[in-house]
């Protein structure tokens, strides 16, 4: 917003790039293909370029960026016929009875888990575009955009309730994916004899199954003091929690790092001396009688 206010060249075309840079990013964690989100850069901005001018708000700038950027991805991704129509059920994200009683007989400090919070970043990408579309949203907006919730509630109509679910179900997921043994990980990390698992007490895992959806909201710090309490006590005396509950922090930490990547500088360069013609002409359109600022979209 800053550089746009400048109204010169050289600053107009710095806020360009951040422009491209910031959809761009957005498009490929969305959409997973670089030319679906070359196309997206170039739809969006064309369509957003000529009411740069009228915005007053940093935050209205972004939720309108961000809409428009998130129906063009949608969209795109409902073309493709590799895109996943399923729902997410917590029930089938939750682990098993087996994966309890492993995770009873491991600390969070086993390779595993350390393995697990180091995933390469094409691994955790192809877990992301396994998720549904109105799950993947969500979990690009809130754990890789790190927007707010108040903020993906305005890009996307939805309630804070259904955005919370679906942001766990979607974490859950791809913890899931990502815990998943693969061939890499079975040449890094062959299998040792170990310790017998610790026995899962039958009386505790439906308490167990309880707690697991609430573990994104005491993550991000969203559970009133008393739930958070009696969570926290189930914690520390039930081992499997408490190394799942470090699984799927690993998980999130990795969604907050991995990048989204830059497009072609040729190609980026070429499309910003168009906006930038672009956005001079709305800019002289936008100073006669009767334009009105962009600050009440949202």
């Amino acid at each position: 917003m800053q550089l746009i206010q400048r109204k010169d060249a050289a600053s107009l075309e710095e806020a360009l790039r951040l422009l491209q840079d910031m959809v761009f990013s957005f498009s490929m964690r969305v959409c997973g293909q670089r030319q679906d989100a070359e196309d997206t850069v170039q739809e969006v901005l064309f369509k957003s370029v000529p009411y740069l001018s009228k915005f007053d708000s940093p935050r209205a700038l972004a939720v309108w960026l961000y809409k428009v950027a998130k129906n063009r991805c949608l969209m795109t991704r409902r073309r493709s016929k590799f895109a996943p129509t399923a729902s997410l059920s917590l029930e089938e994200l939750m682990p098993n009875r087996q994966e309890m009683k492993q995770l009873a007989g491991e600390s969070a400090a086993t390779p595993e888990t350390s393995l697990l919070r180091q995933e390469s970043a094409a691994r955790l990408k192809k877990a992301v575009q396994k998720l549904p579309p109105a799950y993947r949203l969500i979990l690009v907006l809130h754990d890789m955009e790190e927007l707010s919730k108040a903020d993906i509630a305005a890009i996307t109509g939805l309630r804070l309730g259904t955005i919370r679910v679906r942001l766990h179900r979607a974490r859950l997921f791809v913890r899931k994916e990502l815990a998943k043994p693969d061939q890499h990980r079975a040449e890094e990390w062959p299998e040792k004899p170990t310790a017998k698992a610790a026995p899962l007490s039958l009386s505790r895992e439906p308490r167990c199954k309880e707690m697991f959806a609430e573990l994104s909201s005491y993550l991000d710090d969203e559970l009133d003091d008393s739930l958070c309490e009696e969570l926290e006590r189930h914690l520390q005396g039930c081992a499997p929690c408490e190394a799942f509950l470090a699984t799927l922090r690993g998980t999130i930490e990795q969604c907050r790092t991995v990048p989204g990547g830059s497009p072609d500088p040729q190609a980026a360069s070429r499309l910003r001396r168009d906006l930038l013609s672009q956005y001079q002409a709305a800019l002289q359109k936008a100073r006669r009688p009767g334009a009105t600022a962009m600050h009440s979209i949202t």
